[in-house]
Formats: structure tokens, C-alpha cells, sequence
């Protein structure tokens, strides 16, 4: 049964948007999620927080009239539960037959598409350059852009397809034209946006070490080498190129206080290396992200802050609630900074979490070998980012 084809219940059912949810867990208030997509959907992807109570019945369980007790057993009857599914159809039917036998629910609007639909830009307080620097968060897959203008004139870095109107409409309202999109690298679990605004008049820039992966689009926009320069208002960013997991990864230090690292540092982690040429080009892969973290990442003053790609849920924020950090604050914390080539590629290769769901598909994408509308493309990038070598925090006290 598709979502679409579930009645409308015989009681009304309130709903709760996906910010207003998300307001809730930001506050450390007590959540219970009652997921209804199938347990494998479940396990690959979900509502998580400190205080948040999450618990998996598939929707299926709830279509006949007489639900098994062992299923209602489930569902604690002394508390308010939001329902929720992948779209939003199945939630309300499963909320409704609650409703009837006398629990507290709601449901979430849109499901998790909606919590998908979440992009959030919060300033990053510590940057110290010229201008103002934001960081778009998407807490539904850990995708992190940048956004830096000054004198009228703005830039945004990783920007997402999905959100091609919203960068528009905030260079707008902050009276700036936005001047350049730039990716840092052909990403794998998100379909890039620079394309798309580079059609709507922003300069569309990639890194020129990324080309020879067979993107088809390379002679339509501007290819950034090492040592690059593009400039906004007071503010320069300057291409450094940082292979490692990709050969075409390159960082880019926004006003000399920032350095947009893409997916080859987090603020956790390191990048993994595996997912351009595979377990057998792993090694050799994390043996120059080594040599870009030691070489040309590290190099730069302890003070500069780091803001890569992403962020996972061992991910913690700073006071200003941006994914950021000091290098300086990242050795001391991140013992594979400090360790030999041989002990870096053994710790990055050890605990590498389960490939971005699409993946191929979204690289193909990217590369623009396929095609895919707005509404595949949306689907294809749903889920957890995984873009780190670990699946938990490489930081320690």
C-alpha cells in the first residue's frame, strides 16, 4: 500500500511541523517517536537525540481492525508520541487508529521528507575575517555549506541542489548579490546545487583536480587550481588543494579565519578514503590525506577554524551551535592528527561506517554522466551522510 492510498481517519489528528519537533529536541525536552517505516529504513536512518525515545512498529501492524496487543504493548499510553513515516500519509492513518483507542498523539507534517526539508544558517561567531560567515546546517543528513558576504557581494560553498531558491532568497534579504558557488570536491551523498545557480547567474566554480573523474560539464564553469583566489567584498578565498578522499578535494580558507574543508576534515573526524576507487585504493588514499592534513591543513595558524562538509551525530557543537573548530583544538583532541602515516591509515581504515545510501548514483550526478529531476534527486540524497572514516568520534579528552 503506498502512503497516498491511506484513508483519511475517522478522528481528528493534530499534526507538528518538523521545526517545531526540532525546537522541541534542541530544548532537551522528552520525545517519543513512533517510527512506522520498515525496520530496515528504521535502522539506516532516524530521529536521534539525548532526549529523544524512539520506537519502530511498521505501519503494516496497525491496518487491521484488531491491532495485536503485543503491538499496542509497545506504545507507551501515559505520554504524548508523535507518529511518523516516510511522507506523512501512513503517520496520520496510524495516528488516527491510536487516537480511537485512547492515546496521546500527533503526527509529523510530511514525514521524514520534511525533516529533511530542514536547512537552518546560524553565524559563526569565532570567525574573525572580513565580512559575516554562516554555516547552513541539514541536521536530517549532516550537510553543512557556507555562506560568507561582505560589501554586497556574497559566496556560498557546498551548496545543495534542494536549496537552490533558498540561497537566493537570503542574498536577497541580506541585500548581497551572490557572486560565486563553489564545491569543494564531487560529493558523494548529496546532489551538488552549483550547476542550478549557476544557471540562475552565480558563477558556478568546482576544483580543477576534480575534472579528470569525467565531469561532463568542466568547460561550463570556472575550475579552481591551487592558489586560486576569489574575491567578495574584503574578503579573499583561497583554493588549497587537500586530496585525499577524493583526488580532486580541495579546502578553502575564507578570510584567512576559516578554512572550508569539505569532507577531509571534521570537526570529529577524518575524512574516509574509500569511496572513489574502493576498498583497494583505500590505503593509498588515506596515505595523501595524510600528507594534506600534515602538509597543508596543519601547516596553517592554530587559530583558524575548521568547517568541513558534514557533521554526524558523535559531532559536538561549539558554544555558537556551528560545526566548528580550531586546528589548534583539533590536534589536542583528534589523536590521528598527531600519530605517523602508518598509524593514521590503520586508525582511518579501522572503523569505516557502511557507504552513503546512492552513492554511485549521486556521484554519477554530480559528474553529470545521468540526469535525475528535483524530486529523484531529493530522494536519492535522503539519509545519513557517512562521509567520515569513523562511525564515531575520533576526538577524545
Amino acid at each position: 500500500m503506498d502512503e497516498m492510498d491511506f484513508p483519511t481517519p475517522d478522528v481528528p489528528v493534530e499534526s507538528i511541523t518538523p521545526e517545531a519537533l526540532k525546537e522541541q529536541i534542541d530544548a532537551g525536552e522528552p520525545v517519543t517517536l513512533l517510527d512506522t517505516r520498515m525496520e530496515s529504513d528504521y535502522e539506516e536512518w532516524r530521529i536521534d537525540g539525548p532526549t529523544v525515545e524512539s520506537i519502530n512498529v511498521p505501519y503494516y501492524e496497525f491496518l487491521d481492525d484488531e491491532i495485536d496487543e503485543s503491538v499496542l504493548e509497545l506504545i507507551p499510553d501515559d505520554e504524548e508520541i508523535t507518529v511518523l513515516c516516510a511522507k506523512g500519509g501512513a503517520s496520520e492513518y496510524v495516528a488516527g487508529t491510536l487516537i480511537e483507542r485512547g492515546y496521546d498523539v500527533n503526527h509529523l507534517e510530511e514525514g521524514m521528507n520534511g525533516w529533511a526539508s530542514i536547512y537552518e544558517a546560524v553565524e559563526v561567531e569565532r570567525y574573525d575575517g572580513p565580512g559575516t560567515l554562516l554555516q547552513y546546517q541539514r541536521p536530517s543528513s549532516g550537510c553543512l555549506g557556507y555562506l560568507v558576504y561582505d560589501d554586497g557581494e556574497a559566496a556560498i560553498v557546498d551548496p545543495l541542489r534542494a536549496f537552490t531558491d533558498r540561497y537566493l532568497e537570503d542574498a536577497a534579504e541580506l541585500g548581497v548579490e551572490l557572486k560565486y558557488a563553489i564545491d569543494t570536491h564531487i560529493h558523494a551523498d548529496h546532489i551538488s546545487g552549483v550547476r542550478n545557480l549557476d544557471e540562475e547567474g552565480v558563477e558556478g566554480v568546482i576544483p580543477a583536480a576534480a575534472v579528470d573523474r569525467g565531469v561532463t560539464y568542466a568547460d561550463d564553469l570556472t575550475q579552481a587550481a591551487d592558489g586560486d583566489e576569489f574575491q567578495v567584498g574584503d574578503v579573499t578565498i583561497e583554493t588549497v588543494f587537500t586530496p585525499g578522499h577524493t583526488t580532486g578535494m580541495t579546502s578553502y580558507l575564507i578570510g584567512g579565519s576559516l578554512l572550508a574543508t569539505g569532507d577531509g576534515l571534521f570537526v570529529e573526524s577524518v575524512a574516509r578514503p574509500d569511496l572513489e576507487e574502493g576498498d583497494e585504493g583505500a590505503p593509498d588514499a588515506a596515505r595523501q590525506l595524510y600528507e594534506s592534513l600534515q602538509e597543508r591543513v596543519l601547516t596553517l595558524s592554530d587559530d583558524v577554524l575548521v568547517g568541513g562538509a558534514h557533521f554526524s551525530d558523535a559531532a559536538e557543537p561549539a558554544a555558537d551551535g556551528t560545526y566548528t573548530a580550531p586546528i589548534g583544538e583539533l590536534v589536542e583532541t583528534m589523536e590521528a592528527l598527531s600519530v605517523d602515516e602508518e598509524e593514521f591509515v590503520e586508525i582511518v581504515l579501522a572503523d569505516m561506517p557502511p557507504r552513503p545510501a546512492n552513492y554511485e548514483d549521486i556521484i554519477a550526478t554530480n559528474l553529470g554522466q545521468q540526469s535525475v529531476d528535483d524530486d529523484e534527486a531529493f530522494t536519492l540524497e535522503l539519509g545519513p551522510n557517512n562521509c567520515a572514516a569513523s562511525q564515531d568520534a575520533l576526538t577524545g579528552d
